[in-house]
């Protein structure tokens, strides 16, 4: 059966989600896994990597594309560039709540796995482990030089028009919101050494050799900060998007994390 999308209401917002059944069970009650997209991202833009980790790990999936992102509503009032630390914060718990999720895995790329990161830190009682593709624990200066790449090509290039078939009207909100808190003087995608420290449940973080966005140093502070079990991987011949560029690997690599965390009871 081809996957059908609903619109949870928040009551400040409303976001789309999409569920996801392992195509096979042995019956057992395992975790969802909560899939969170990068900064220019939505549900599409996943492609078929988690219905593959949802197959993989037998476990049921939500994804959902973030506040003015994809199909769902603008932002009642602009966040600034404390977008990530709001979503973990307020809008995540939120969208659980709302879906009946008591128990989950979050797999999140980019800035979706660095709102994982922030939603962890308060050690909330759903989360199991966490899994981060190519997350930012710090901006560095190789990701503002990209960012501003990013900025010079909506304005004058075609990312705006290629964008705009999987955004629609929120292309203009999503990208500025994106783009606009990574190139701010000083910004921070968050407080890594208030937070970092207070992540109990297990971590796993995937990062590309090539990645773009961020050098290794990133997996460096988030296995140095983490409170608790985390483990890294560097994908070699790889950039910003790991489950996407060596989606073998990574998909077994992150199976092999899950499925001992997975099982309810």
């Amino acid at each position: 059966m081809p996957p059908s999308d609903d619109f949870i209401d928040l009551g400040d917002r409303t976001l789309r989600v999409r569920r996801l059944e392992p195509q096979r069970s042995d019956g057992l009650e395992r975790t969802t896994l909560i899939f969170l997209h990068e900064g220019l991202g939505c549900i599409e833009m996943w492609r078929d990597f988690p219905q593959k980790l949802c197959d993989a790990t037998q476990c049921t999936g939500l994804i959902y594309d973030r506040t003015a992102y994809g199909q769902s509503s603008p932002w009642p009032s602009d966040p600034g560039v404390r977008y990530m630390e709001i979503e973990a914060d307020l809008i995540l718990p939120k969208l659980l709540a709302a879906t009946g999720i008591e128990d989950c895995v979050l797999v999140g790329h980019s800035d979706g796995g660095t709102i994982a990161l922030n939603y962890a830190a308060a050690d909330p009682e759903p989360l199991r482990a966490v899994t981060t593709l190519a997350a930012h624990a710090i901006n560095e200066p190789i990701c503002v030089d990209r960012i501003r790449d990013a900025q010079a090509a909506f304005t004058v290039g075609d990312l705006r028009q290629r964008l705009l078939k999987y955004h629609g009207d929120n292309v203009d909100r999503a990208f500025h919101l994106w783009a606009d808190a990574w190139s701010a003087p000083g910004f921070q995608p968050m407080d890594a050494d208030g937070r970092l420290p207070g992540i109990q449940v297990p971590v796993q973080a995937i990062q590309g050799e090539d990645d773009e966005y961020g050098t290794e140093l990133q997996l460096g502070i988030i296995a140095g900060k983490v409170g608790g079990y985390c483990e890294t991987r560097l994908v070699p011949d790889c950039g910003h998007s790991p489950h996407l560029q060596q989606p073998a690997y990574v998909l077994s690599e992150i199976a092999r994390f899950i499925a001992p965390l997975a099982l309810l009871g």
